[in-house]
C-alpha cells in the first residue's frame, strides 16, 4: 500500500512549477499578460543601463501577427550580455545578479526575463531571439527553456564585429491582447517615463502610433550601494546559513559577525558575549551549531542597535518628480514630499516619496482620483486593491483637505516606495504587502503633501468668495453715490471715487488674499487631529 502511494513521487523544476502557475508571475488575463511582458523587459533594460552608467535609450514595439498573437521587440543601449551569461539571464529561472544582493534595484528574483521566455515558448512554441552587442561583438541567439531541468537552450546563429552596445529581445506571444486602457503597455511606459526622467523611451503600438518620451534630465540617478544585512533582520536559520557559506573566510565567530553584518562593531560583539556567555565566539564559524545561532539571534534582539544605513536609498527626488509631472500633466498645482528613511521588519531600510498633482492638465486628461503606484521607480498597474499604497491613500480622510470626494476630484497621487527589499505580495511584483510600518510612512507622506493642496484650495476658494462679494457690492456704488450726493448736496462723482477706493482697500488688502492665518490655523488643527506623528 505504502509503495503504491509513492509510485508517482517525482521531482519538479522551478520552471515546471511556474509553467503550471504562471499567474504567480502576473500572466493572468490577456491584456495584463502583455503589459507584464513589457514591464519585465523594460525593467531589465533600465537596471542594466544604470549599472553600466549609461543614460537609458529604450525602444519598445508591439506588432500584431494575428488574433491575440503579437511580436514584441525591446531594444536598449545598455552594456549587452556576455555570451556565457545570455542563456542564464534570459532562459533560467532564479538566475541573475539580483536575488542575492542587498541593494536597491527594480528586479529582485531573477525570474522576470526568463518568465517571459517561458511564456513565449509555452504559447507559441517559438524560441526568443536575443541580439547582444557586447565587447565589440554583435551576437544573435535563439533561446528557450528546458522546463524539466530549468536549463536554458541556447543556439547562436550569427556573430559579427560592431561598435554598438546593447541588448535587443524579440519574442512572440499568443493568448494576449493589446488595448488602450489604464492597464495597457502604453500606460506602463508613460508611468515609467514619469518616474525615470533620465530615460528616453520610444513606444510603437500595434496600430503604428509612435509615442516618444524624451528624457528631461541628462544624468543617471546616483547608484545605490550594496549594504550588509542588519542584525535585527536575521533569523536563526539565516545566521547559520551565513556561517556555513561565508564563515570559512574567518577564524572566529566574532570576526565573522563583524564582517558579515552592518552596525556590528567589536564593542557590540563584547556586548553579545555578555548576553550569550554559553556561546564560544572564538571558535570557527563553520563549527557554529543551531543552538549557538539561536542564542546569538536572541542576543541580537536585546542589543540597542544603530539603525541600518539609509544613504544607499535613491529616490526619484523632488525636482525630478516636478519636471516629470510638468512634462506629462502640467497640473495647476503640484506638491512633492519626501520622507526621511525608516526601517521595517527590524532591519530593512526604506523611504517613501509622494507627489500630488491637482487640476490643469490632470483635469484635461480626465484623471480623477488617480493613484500612481511605484516601487523603486517601477509602475505597479495591477492588483490595486491588495496593495498597501492603494489601501493607505484611499483610507485617508480627504475631506479634511477640501477634497470631499477623492474619486471625483481632478487629482493624481504618485507614491514611490524605495527599499533594498520590496515586500511584494507575489512573484509577479504587482503590489506591496500591507506592512504596518510601510503603511504609516505612506500615510504621513500623503498627508504632508495633501496639506499643500488644502492650503491652495482654501486660498482659491476664499479669493473666489472675495471677488464675488466685491462684484456684488460694486453693482450699487453708482446708485449709492448718487443718493448720497442728493442727500448731502455734495459731488456724487467724488463720492463714487471714494466708495470705489474703500472697496478696493477692503477686498484687496492682506486679509483678502486667501492664505492668511485662518487657513494656517485650520491646517495645524488637521495635523494634530489626524495623527500626532508630525510633532516628533
Amino acid at each position: 500500500m505504502v509503495k503504491d502511494m509513492f509510485a508517482e513521487f517525482k521531482e519538479h523544476s522551478i520552471a515546471e512549477f511556474f509553467k503550471k502557475n504562471r499567474q504567480m508571475l502576473g500572466f493572468t488575463g490577456k491584456v495584463r499578460s502583455l503589459t507584464v511582458i513589457v514591464h519585465e523587459l523594460v525593467t531589465n533594460s533600465l537596471d542594466a543601463c544604470e549599472e553600466a552608467g549609461i543614460l537609458p535609450e529604450i525602444y519598445v514595439e508591439i506588432k500584431e501577427l494575428g488574433e491575440e498573437h503579437y511580436l514584441i521587440t525591446a531594444k536598449d543601449n545598455g552594456p549587452g550580455i556576455p555570451e556565457n551569461y545570455v542563456g542564464k539571464a534570459l532562459g533560467m529561472m532564479l538566475a541573475g545578479t539580483k536575488f542575492h544582493r542587498y541593494v536597491q534595484q527594480r528586479g529582485q528574483q531573477g525570474i522576470g526575463a526568463s518568465g517571459c521566455t517561458m511564456f513565449s515558448y509555452i504559447t507559441t512554441g517559438q524560441p526568443v531571439k536575443a541580439i547582444s552587442c557586447n565587447d565589440g561583438k554583435r551576437k544573435e541567439y535563439e533561446i528557450s527553456i528546458d522546463l524539466k531541468k530549468n536549463k536554458p537552450v541556447v543556439n547562436r546563429i550569427s556573430e559579427e564585429d560592431t561598435e554598438e552596445h546593447g541588448l535587443t529581445v524579440i519574442s512572440q506571444y499568443k493568448d494576449v491582447k493589446y488595448e488602450k486602457s489604464n492597464k495597457s503597455p502604453f500606460e506602463y511606459i508613460r508611468r515609467t517615463a514619469l518616474a525615470n526622467p533620465h530615460a528616453a523611451i520610444t513606444f510603437k503600438d500595434p496600430f503604428g502610433e509612435l509615442s516618444v518620451f524624451p528624457r528631461s534630465i541628462e544624468s543617471n540617478p546616483a547608484r545605490p550601494l550594496e549594504i550588509k544585512p542588519h542584525p535585527l533582520g536575521i533569523t536563526t536559520h539565516d545566521l547559520l546559513e551565513f556561517a556555513q557559506h561565508q564563515g570559512g573566510e574567518y577564524r572566529k565567530i566574532s570576526a565573522f559577525l563583524q564582517e558579515t553584518f552592518s552596525r556590528l562593531s567589536a564593542n557590540r560583539v563584547s556586548e553579545l558575549k555578555g548576553i550569550a556567555p554559553d556561546v564560544d565566539f572564538e571558535k570557527s564559524p563553520k563549527a557554529m551549531t543551531w543552538e549557538d545561532a539561536e542564542k546569538i539571534t536572541k542576543a541580537f534582539q536585546q542589543v540597542k542597535w544603530i539603525a541600518p544605513s539609509t544613504d544607499t536609498l535613491v529616490p526619484i527626488a523632488k525636482q525630478q518628480i516636478e519636471l516629470s509631472f510638468r512634462n506629462i500633466f502640467n497640473p495647476e498645482l503640484l506638491v512633492v514630499t519626501e520622507r526621511s528613511p525608516k526601517v521595517y521588519r527590524g532591519g530593512i531600510p526604506f523611504m517613501v516619496e509622494v507627489g500630488i498633482a491637482y487640476g490643469g492638465g490632470v483635469a484635461a486628461a480626465d484623471k480623477k482620483g488617480e493613484i500612481m503606484r511605484f516601487a523603486n521607480r517601477v509602475p505597479l498597474l495591477f492588483d490595486t486593491s491588495g496593495c498597501a499604497i492603494t489601501e493607505t491613500v484611499k483610507n485617508i480622510d480627504w475631506g479634511r483637505y477640501n477634497l470631499k470626494n477623492f474619486e471625483e476630484e481632478p487629482i493624481a497621487v504618485l507614491v514611490n516606495f524605495i527599499s533594498v527589499y520590496v515586500p511584494y505580495t507575489s512573484a509577479g511584483k504587482l503590489a506591496i504587502s500591507m506592512e504596518s510600518d510601510i503603511e504609516d510612512e505612506i500615510r504621513y507622506a500623503v498627508m504632508e503633501a495633501a496639506r499643500g493642496i488644502q492650503k491652495y484650495i482654501s486660498g482659491r476658494r476664499k479669493a473666489t468668495e472675495i471677488a464675488t462679494k466685491k462684484k456684488v457690492v460694486s453693482r450699487y456704488v453708482s446708485q449709492l453715490a448718487s443718493d448720497l450726493g442728493s442727500l448731502s448736496g455734495k459731488d456724487s462723482g467724488k463720492i463714487e471715487k471714494k466708495l470705489i477706493a474703500m472697496i478696493e482697500e477692503k477686498y484687496s488688502g492682506p486679509d483678502a488674499e486667501g492664505d492668511g492665518g485662518d487657513v494656517a490655523e485650520e491646517e495645524t488643527s488637521h495635523e494634530s487631529g489626524e495623527n500626532g506623528e508630525e510633532s516628533e
